[in-house]
This record gives C-alpha cells, structure tokens and sequence, in this order.
C-alpha cells in the first residue's frame, strides 16, 4: 500500500511538472504557429520565399517567444508583477547564449515570479502611504536587473551547455537509428497524463533547435502523431463491443480532425493489452518518419492531421504521410488481434467505466478529500471541468455537460480549467479524469469531485444533473449584489485578503488601496490589499473584492465565490468605514 502510495505521489509531481510547462507553453502556442506560418512561407526553401519578411523569423525564435514564455510563467507565480520580472529576467540568458533559451525561459520565467512574490511578501504592508508606486516599480526593476545579470553570467551558459548536450544525445539517438524506441515511453506516458514534461520540456525545444538549422524537426513528430490513436479507434469501430463500438467513430473526428488525443485514452485503458498496440503504432511511425526524412517546420498543437499539415515544408509531405499511416496500421492491426482475442463479457465502455467508478467509490476513504457517497451537491453553484492544461479534453467535457444542465433547466455555469488554475472553493462541483484526481484534490481539498473515466461520454454526467436537479443548488440562496454587503450581511469571516479590481483605469484603485491600507493600519488589522484588473481577478472564497459600482458585475461574473464591495467612488468613500467595522467583528 505504501509503496502504491509513493508511485502515485510520484507521478503526481511528474504530471505537476509536466503541467506547469505546459502552462507557459500551451497560452503562447499562436505564437509558435505564427513564427512556423512565416518560416513555411518566406525563408529561402518556403513556398514563397521572401528575403524581406523572412528577417522576421530569427527575431522571432531568440527573442519573441522565450520572452512569452517566461512572461506566462512569471504570470503563474504573482501576476503581472511576475510576469515583468520573468520576462525581463529571461532577456539575461536569451542575450546570454547562442542558442534558442526556451529551456531557459521556462526556468527565468517562474524564478523572477518568485522572487518579486517574495519580496511582496515581506514589505508589502511596511510600505508608506503614498510610496506604493514608487517601491513596485523600483522593485521590479531591480529584481528583474539582477535576475537578468546572474541569467546572463551564470544560468544561460548552463542551460546552453546542457541543451548542447541534449541535442549531442539526440542526435546520437537518430544517426543510430534509435529514434523509434523513444516512442515505447512516450505513448503510455501520453494516456497516464506525463506527456507534457517530455513534450514540452524537451522535445519542442530541441525541435525548435533542429528546425532553425535544417527547415524541420522530427522531433514535431513523435508525441503529435495521430495515427497510433486513430488505429485503435478505427480497430474499436469495427471489432468493439457495446458503447466502445458505438462511440469510436464520432471519437476518430475528434481525435484526427480535432487533435484532441485525450479521447482515445480511456480506450485503451478499459483494456491494458492495448498499451502494446500504441507503443507498436508509435514505434512504427517513427521509423518511418525517419527513414523517409519527414519533420515539420514548428510544433504542431494540438496533435490534428490539419495542425500536421499546415507545418509541413513542401519536400515532406509524403514522408508525414506515410508515418501516420504506416502507425495507425500497425496499431489498427495489434488491436484488432487484442479485442477480437478478448472474449470477456465487460466489453463495453460504458460497462468498463461505471465498474471502475465502483470499485473507486468503495476502495475510498484513505486520502479522498470527498467520497463519492457524501458529495454535498446542494452547496455547489458552480461546475469546472479540471485537465493538464485546462484546454482540450476538458473544454469537450464541460461542452457536453453544459448541455445537459441546459436542458435539465438549471443556471449554473460549466467551465473548464487548467488544474494549476483551480482555487479552492467548498462551491464548487469538479469534474476530472481519475488519472488527475489527485493532483486535482490537493489543489482544491473542499470541493466536491467526481471522477470520470472519459470527458466526453461518462456514464455519471446524467446523475450529476439528477442530483443538481433534486438539491438546491448554492446559487439559489446567493442574495442579490447591494449594499448589504457592506452593511454586514456578507460574511467577513472567511476573508484574508482585499483585491481593488479595475477594468480599464487603474488610478482611482491604487488610490483607493492606499487609504484603505492606512485604515487597517490604524485600526491594528493585518489584510494584504492589492490592485488587479477584473480579467485577472481569482474566484476565491477567502477574498474581499472592491470595486466601482459600474464594474462589479463584471468583477462578480469572474470570481463568483468572493466577497464584493461595490462603491460609487473608490478615492472618497465612507464605506471604507464600515468595511473595517466588519472586518473587526
């Protein structure tokens, strides 16, 4: 038990790893697609060279996209002021080195969030009145100068070297003929959620690399490869059984055409023999893109024939071809030995999953931070699909569930999120692959979860909606947004921090924080204040939002679960008064 305990605390933190890179990655992926467009298009062996525009793809590689990643990943840490931290501190290994830094940027990115996080941390509330600006923006700066120095001299040489290396190893790998095996891990670490931490930690980087110097990468190829999922769908549809049967098809548009390669994962599941036909199909299909000479020009996200296409140079197009189909052959034909060889009576998807969801809901009690037998529907006024990267699969779920709560006539709002994304809100109704649930809990440990085995067709979405639909839901006992929450109705309790939110002018809100700042400190209260624009704001139970009477539907829309405080003048408000009234008792 132990041991099993430890696996799964081990792949958890790997899942996490893979996720925070993602996280930085994934947001900018237009970007990758817009430098990979003007690469195809303009350099010397483009469709349509152009000397002109083409000076636009090397400025782009060295400098555009690892100061996007580094300023999403400060953006995870602490916000804005994170974010202009990482960038800034990226610049220093960017300048620092010959080759492209994402690998660096994903390290800047997240280290210069923490460090202005931490200085926020320390000094925030022994700042003067008055002198708010002035020591962020000096702080900021001079945290991000020295971040950017010790890139510069001590970070970027490393981060070089080791990338130098990387690069050396795969390119061993490839001139052996190796490459292949690569894909014995890749596959089954695809369907049990580690794929982002090789994908995005290492092989997008290392591409980008390869394709600078030559045009394309095969390593583009190896994690984005549909053909190894299509194969066993196509096997599902003409061997499966039951719901498997049934449901493959409308699965292969979403999984070719959509590249949402989630889809197939609990397939293979239901029946692990079929680990062998995907590592087969992989397999395979790299070979053949390496014998052929295929690659692409950028990554190709999400893993469509579409997405495949539009980042393949002209000389490879038979060669992409021809692996994704020689691998959706090879894993088509293993599967098909494996189902057809399976005489169990438990063949079917829907079967599969809800003997799996049992079997969870009496093996829980040790670890579970809500059995599947309490979970307290009534208090839930809010639905959120959690996956890896918060796009993709659990944008399908949330799609198929919001119509069914639509048609059940119930108000309550479905959205999908990025685990790393998730706060914690007793409210709060979340949906995961069970894969995930683990990382899921320790994000949100008061939320009520359900585990589903597959977004798109789970047997238990039919009884969430029956269960919302005989419980009052939290929504239905929120009072309207007035006054009153100044006045004492709201309750206070839970609060430990304030946020003035903003939606376009940030002024009256920095003023609006500094006598309030000089409130709680009068009065002996210690509450962290900080000003953020609307679209940034976190749905958190334990935070006090204040806002403009014109902009507190918006700031409620964004974090339904916190506390609001509208008012008709954040600089000269008597308020103010009565919120440190409440925040006393």
């Amino acid at each position: 038990m132990e041991a099993t305990r430890q696996k799964s605390g081990l792949k958890a933190k790997v899942q996490r790893l893979g996720s925070h890179l993602s996280g930085m990655v994934m947001p900018n992926i237009g970007g990758f697609i817009a430098w990979g467009v003007i690469t195809a298009l303009f350099i010397p062996d483009g469709y349509f060279p152009n000397e002109q525009l083409a000076t636009l793809v090397g400025p782009m590689l060295s400098y555009l996209l690892p100061l996007l990643i580094a300023y999403t990943g400060g953006s995870m840490v602490h916000g804005q002021r994170g974010a202009v931290v990482g960038a800034i501190a990226a610049m220093g290994v960017i300048v620092g080195s010959d080759v492209p830094m994402f690998i660096g940027a994903m390290m800047m990115g997240p280290l210069g969030g923490w460090c202005i996080k931490k200085f926020d941390d320390a000094f925030q509330e022994k700042i003067k009145a008055g002198f708010e600006m002035l020591v962020n923006n000096f702080s900021s700066g001079l945290i991000g100068f020295a971040l950017a120095i010790v890139g510069y001299y001590a970070i970027g040489p490393v981060v070089q070297g080791a990338t130098h290396l990387m690069a050396a190893g795969v390119e061993s790998i490839i001139n052996m003929h190796l490459l292949p095996l690569a894909n014995i891990f890749i596959e089954p670490a695809k369907i049990l959620f580690l794929n982002n931490a090789i994908n995005h930690g290492i092989l997008t980087p290392l591409g980008i690399e390869q394709a600078a110097e030559s045009g394309k990468s095969i390593l583009f190829l190896l994690e984005a490869n549909p053909g190894p999922g299509l194969g066993i769908l196509l096997a599902f549809t003409f061997f499966g059984k039951g719901a498997a049967k049934s449901s493959a098809p409308g699965a292969i548009i979403i999984q070719f055409l959509g590249g949402i390669h989630e889809i197939y994962f609990p397939y293979v599941m239901m029946k692990p023999l079929l680990f062998l036909a995907v590592m087969a199909g992989g397999v395979a299909g790299t070979f053949t893109f390496q014998l052929l000479g295929a690659g692409l020009r950028a990554a190709a996200s999400p893993g469509s024939i579409i997405a495949i296409m539009a980042m393949t140079p002209p000389n490879a197009i038979f060669a992409n071809l021809a692996g994704i189909v020689v691998g959706c052959a090879v894993s088509f034909l293993v599967a098909m030995i494996i189902i057809k060889s399976d005489n169990s009576e438990e063949d079917d998807l829907a079967a599969t999953q809800a003997a799996v969801a049992g079997a969870k809901a009496q093996s829980k009690g040790q670890g579970a931070v809500k059995s599947e037998n309490q979970e307290m529907f009534g208090t839930v006024n809010k639905i959120i699909f959690a996956c890896d990267a918060g796009m993709g699969s659990s944008a399908m779920g949330a799609s198929v569930l919001r119509d069914k709560v639509k048609k059940a006539g119930l108000s309550l709002p479905v959205s999908n999120s990025a685990i790393n994304n998730l706060t914690d809100d007793p409210n709060a109704l979340i949906v995961t692959q069970e894969e995930l649930h683990e990382r899921a809990s320790q994000k949100a440990p008061s939320a009520t979860f359900v585990q589903v085995e597959n977004f798109m067709n789970s047997p238990r979405y039919d009884e969430i909606v029956e269960r919302l639909s005989n419980e009052p839901t939290g929504d239905s006992e929120k009072k309207p947004l007035t006054d009153d929450v100044v006045q004492g109705v709201a309750d206070y309790s839970k609060v430990d921090h304030i946020v003035f939110g903003y939606d376009q002018v940030k002024g009256s809100a920095n003023m609006g924080a500094t006598i309030l700042k000089k409130l709680l400190k009068d009065n002996n209260l210690v509450y962290p204040v900080a000003v953020e624009p609307i679209h940034a704001l976190k749905d958190e139970t334990n935070a006090l939002i204040i806002t403009n009477d014109d902009e507190t539907l918006k700031a409620e829309q964004q974090a339904p679960s916190a506390t609001h405080v509208p008012l008709t003048d954040l600089v000269a408000s008597e308020k103010y008064d009565k919120v440190i009234q409440n925040l006393r008792k």
